[in-house]
C-alpha cells in the first residue's frame, strides 16, 4: 500500500499544471452539483426561512474546504484525501477517511443515473424494453443506456481532459437556471405562490438536501494537487462557493415560487414539457450529469485500483474494474428508484461527514490549533453543526426511503 502511495504523490506532484482558471471550471463543476435541480423541493420542504440553512451550510463547507488546504499546506507530501486523514489520525484516520469518501462518491453517482432515468422517462414515457420475453420499464432501462454512454468516460484517467468537460458543466447549470426562469415568464406558470414561512417536519429533510449540494470537499485535494499556483487555491474556493450559493438560492426561490408545494424532487420534473424552455430545461439537466460523472468516479475508482497493486498498471485491468464499478451502481440505481430520499440520504449521513466534519476535526489535530482559541471555538461549533444534520437527517431519510419503497411495493 505504502508503495502505491508512494507513486500516487509522485505522479501528483508533477501533475501541478493546471491553471487557475481550469482549476476554477474543475472546482466549480464540483460544487455546483445535481442539488441545483433539488434545491426548490428543499426549499418547499422546509419553508423560506430554511433558506438560512443554506447560507450556513455554504459557509460552513466553504470554511472546511480552506481547513483542507491548510492541512495540505502543513505538509507537502499530502496528495489525496484520505492522506489527510493518515496525517491527523494515522493508519486508522486513513481507513476511515476513505470508507467515508468511497461511499459517498458511489452513492452520488448512483444519483446520478437516477436522476438521468427519471428525466428521459419523463421525455419519451412510452419507453420500454422487450427482450427474449424479458421486459425493462422506462425509467430502469434509461439507466442502463445512459450507464453504457458514460462507461467510456470513465475510463479516462485524466484529469486535465476532464476540465474541458467541466466547463459544459458549470454552462449547462446557469442554462438550466435561464430556461426555468424563461418557464416562469413566457409558458404562462408565473411567481404566484406564496409558500409557508416555516415547516418544521420537513427541516431535516431540507438540511439534507442543502448539505448534499455542498459535498464537494472529498474533490479539493485532487484540484489543489493538480493547480500550478497552489497559493491561489483559496480564491478558487471562495469564487466556486459564492457562485454556487447564487446560482442555488435564485434557483430555490424561483421554483418555489412557481410551484409552491406541489414541487417533486427536481424541479425539471414539474416543468410543462411541450414547451421549448422546458425542452432545453430537461435536456440540459441531462446533460449536467454527464459533465460530472468521470470526474467524481475518478477517486473512486483510484481508491479501488489501489487495492489491487499487481494489477495497478495494466490498462485492461483498469477498464474492467471501472466497468464493474458502473455495473454496479445500475443494479443500486434501478433498485432504489427515489432520488429526493437517497440523496437526502447520501447528504444527511456522508456529505456533512466528508464535507464539514472531517476536516475540521483533522484540521484540529494536525494544526494542535496553537493560540486561536476564537477559531478553535467556531470549529467545535461546526463539527456540531455537521452532527446535527448527520442524526437528523439521517433518520427522516431512512423513514422517507422505507415509506416509499412500502408504497412502491404495494404498486
Amino acid at each position: 500500500m505504502d508503495q502505491i502511495d508512494q507513486e500516487a504523490n509522485n505522479n501528483s506532484s508533477s501533475d501541478g499544471n493546471t491553471s487557475f482558471f481550469k482549476t476554477l471550471f474543475n472546482g466549480l463543476n464540483a460544487i455546483i452539483g445535481v442539488g441545483l435541480l433539488s434545491m426548490p423541493y428543499a426549499l418547499a420542504s422546509g419553508g423560506w426561512l430554511s433558506l438560512i440553512l443554506l447560507l450556513a451550510i455554504s459557509g460552513a463547507a466553504g470554511y472546511a474546504g480552506l481547513l483542507t488546504k491548510r492541512c495540505m499546506d502543513a505538509n507537502p507530501k499530502i496528495k489525496t484525501y484520505a492522506e489527510i486523514g493518515e496525517a491527523a489520525f494515522g493508519k486508522l484516520g486513513k481507513t476511515i477517511v476513505s470508507i467515508v469518501l468511497y461511499v459517498d462518491l458511489y452513492l452520488v453517482l448512483t444519483g446520478y443515473l437516477i436522476l438521468e432515468g427519471d428525466n428521459l422517462h419523463n421525455l419519451f414515457p412510452e419507453m420500454n424494453i422487450h427482450m427474449k420475453g424479458i421486459s425493462i420499464g422506462g425509467k430502469q432501462s434509461f439507466v442502463i443506456i445512459i450507464a453504457v454512454a458514460l462507461l467510456p468516460t470513465v475510463w479516462l484517467d485524466n484529469l486535465s481532459i476532464l476540465a474541458y468537460i467541466s466547463a459544459t458543466g458549470v454552462v449547462s447549470a446557469l442554462l438550466i437556471l435561464g430556461s426555468i426562469l424563461s418557464v416562469g415568464i413566457f409558458d404562462g406558470v408565473g411567481f404566484h405562490n406564496k409558500g409557508e414561512l416555516l415547516n418544521w417536519k420537513g427541516i431535516p429533510m431540507a438540511m439534507s438536501l442543502y448539505m448534499f449540494s455542498y459535498s464537494a470537499n472529498p474533490v479539493f485535494p485532487t484540484l489543489y494537487s493538480s493547480m500550478k499556483k497552489k497559493h491561489h487555491f483559496s480564491k478558487v474556493l471562495i469564487i466556486g462557493f459564492a457562485c454556487a450559493t447564487i446560482c442555488y438560492t435564485s434557483m430555490a426561490i424561483l421554483g418555489y415560487l412557481m410551484f409552491g408545494s406541489a414541487l417533486q424532487s427536481q424541479i425539471t420534473l414539474n416543468l410543462p414539457t411541450h414547451t421549448l424552455s422546458s425542452k432545453i430545461a430537461i435536456y440540459t439537466a441531462w446533460i449536467s450529469p454527464l459533465s460530472k460523472y468521470a470526474l467524481m468516479m475518478e477517486p473512486v475508482a483510484a481508491t479501488t485500483e489501489s487495492w489491487f497493486p499487481k494489477y495497478q498498471k495494466n490498462k485492461g485491468f483498469k477498464i474492467l474494474l471501472r466497468t464493474i464499478l458502473v455495473a454496479t451502481q445500475v443494479v443500486v440505481a434501478v433498485t432504489i428508484p427515489f432520488f429526493g430520499s437517497l440523496m437526502s440520504l447520501v447528504g444527511a449521513l456522508l456529505s456533512a461527514t466528508a464535507s464539514i466534519t472531517i476536516p475540521c476535526l483533522c484540521y484540529l489535530k494536525i494544526s494542535k490549533n496553537s493560540g486561536r482559541s476564537i477559531e478553535h471555538m467556531f470549529i467545535m461549533l461546526l463539527i456540531l453543526l455537521s452532527l446535527v444534520i448527520v442524526a437528523l437527517g439521517t433518520y427522516t431519510s431512512l423513514r422517507s426511503i422505507i415509506k416509499e419503497a412500502i408504497k412502491h411495493h404495494r404498486h
